[in-house]
C-alpha cells in the first residue's frame, strides 16, 4: 500500500536508526561482493524521557540527537530506516483470491481491514506483503497485513525530517530482528528448522522473538532491562544516574558490588528469560528451544550467557551480527564489537539497503 512502508522494498542505501528508550544507534552498511562492510556507526544517549517505552515524547530532543549522530558518524547518507516496536503493531495473516492485480488487491484489503484492526482506520497506517500461495487452498494467496497507530509512525517521521533526514522505511522491530538473525544463523552449528529464541534485553524492555527455520513465529515484550541495574547502583552507592551508568561499564565500584548488586540482577535476568519462554511454550505447540541468542546491552554482562545456559540447559550465543563483516577505517572497531549485541535492530534496518 505504501502508506507505511513496513514491508515495501526500497531503494538503497539507507541508514539503520534504532530509536530505543535510552539511546539512538546509527548504522550504515555497504556490500562488496558477498561481504558486508560497516561504513558508519555511532551511538548516543537520549535525554531522560525523550522516548518512553519506545514511544517518542520529545520530537525536538530526538532530532537533536540524530543531528549529532550524523556529524559524529560522518555519513553522507540521508535516507533512513526506523522501526516501531512489536507492541505498537498488529499483524494478521489473511487469505485473498489469487490472480488479483496489485491495485485490486490493495483496494480489497483496505475495504476488509476493519475486520482485523480494532482501531478506526483513519487512525492507523496499513501495509501488506504477499507471502505466497496458500498451502490449504491453491486458488488463494496468503497476505501479511500490518497496521500501526499512525501517531507512532508520524512521530518517527517528524523526528527524522527535523534532523534533515529522509524517512524511506518504517519497519517492525520483529521483522528487523528476523532479518539480522540471518547473519547470526550462519554462526550456529546446526541450521534448518531449528527453534531459536532471541532474547533482546535492552535498557527498559526485554523482547523475546522465537524463530523456526529463520521465520518469526512468536514475539513478546516485557518491562525489564539494564536500567534496573543502573538504578540499583545509583541507590546503593549514592551516585547520579550518569555516574552509575559509567561505573557499570567501566568498573571501580566497591568490593560488595558483584555479590550484593550484580549477581541478584543476573539472577533476575535468568528468571526473566525463563518466564518469557514459559509464556511461549504455554501458547504454542513447542515445549523447548534448540538455541538461545542473547542480544541487547545486558548481553555483555560477564557470566550472564553461561548462567542462562546452565539454568535452562540450552546452548546460548551472544549476538554479534558483525562477526563476518569488514569495518571501514573511520569506524571504531573496538566500540562496535562491544556494542554488537545491542545493534541487532540497527543491523536489520541497515540491511534494507539491499532489498
Amino acid at each position: 500500500m505504501g502508506i507505511l512502508g513496513f514491508l515495501e522494498r526500497k531503494a538503497k542505501p539507507v541508514l539503520g536508526l534504532d530509536i530505543s528508550s535510552t539511546s539512538i544507534k546509527l548504522l550504515e552498511l555497504s556490500r562488496q561482493g558477498e561481504r558486508l562492510r560497516v561504513e558508519s556507526y555511532a551511538v548516543k544517549a537520549l535525554p531522560p524521557n525523550a522516548v518512553v517505552e519506545k514511544n517518542i515524547n520529545d520530537v525536538e530532543a530526538v532530532a537533536e540527537v540524530l543531528r549529532t549522530l550524523i556529524k559524529q558518524s560522518r555519513t553522507k547518507v540521508r535516507d533512513a530506516a526506523v522501526a516501531v516496536s512489536g507492541s505498537a503493531v498488529i499483524t494478521k495473516l489473511i487469505e485473498m483470491p489469487a490472480g488479483l492485480s496489485d491495485d485490486v488487491l490493495e483496494t480489497q484489503i483496505a475495504m476488509e481491514a476493519d475486520q482485523y484492526i480494532p482501531y478506526p482506520l483513519d487512525e492507523v497506517a496499513i501495509d501488506f506483503e504477499i507471502q505466497g500461495v496458500s498451502e490449504a487452498s491453491p486458488d488463494q494467496i496468503e497476505v501479511l497485513l500490518a497496521a500501526c497507530r499512525r501517531e507512532n509512525v508520524d512521530l518517527r517521521v517528524a523526528s527524522l525530517e527535523l534532523a534533515d533526514l529522509k524517512p524511506k522505511v518504517v519497519d517492525v522491530e520483529a521483522y528487523t530482528m528476523e532479518r539480522a538473525f540471518g547473519l547470526i544463523s550462519e554462526q550456529l552449528e546446526e541450521q534448518g528448522d531449528q527453534v531459536v529464541a532471541i532474547v533482546d534485553i535492552g535498557a527498559t524492555m526485554s523482547t523475546l522473538s522465537v524463530l523456526v527455520g529463520g521465520k518469526t513465529v512468536y514475539t513478546r515484550e516485557q518491562l525489564f532491562g539494564g536500567k534496573q541495574l543502573t538504578e540499583e547502583i545509583q541507590r546503593r552507592y549514592g551516585l547520579s544516574m550518569e555516574e552509575a551508568g559509567l561505573a557499570k561499564k567501566q568498573g571501580g565500584l566497591p568490593d560488595d558490588y558483584a555479590e550484593e548488586v550484580l549477581e541478584p540482577f543476573k539472577d533476575a535476568a535468568v528468571q526473566q528469560v525463563t518466564r518469557s519462554l514459559q509464556f511461549f511454550f504455554s501458547s504454542s505447540q513447542y515445549n523447548d528451544v534448540d538455541h538461545i541468542v542473547l542480544a541487547g546491552g545486558v548481553a555483555a554482562l560477564e557470566g550472564l550467557p553461561e548462567l542462562i545456559s546452565e539454568k535452562l540447559g540450552t546452548e546460548v550465543t551472544v549476538a554479534n551480527p558483525f562477526a563476518n563483516m569488514s569495518v571501514a577505517s573511520n569506524v571504531n572497531a573496538v566500540a562496535l564489537k562491544n556494542d554488537a549485541p545491542a545493534m541487532m535492530i540497527a543491523v536489520g534496518l541497515a540491511l534494507r539497503s539491499f532489498d
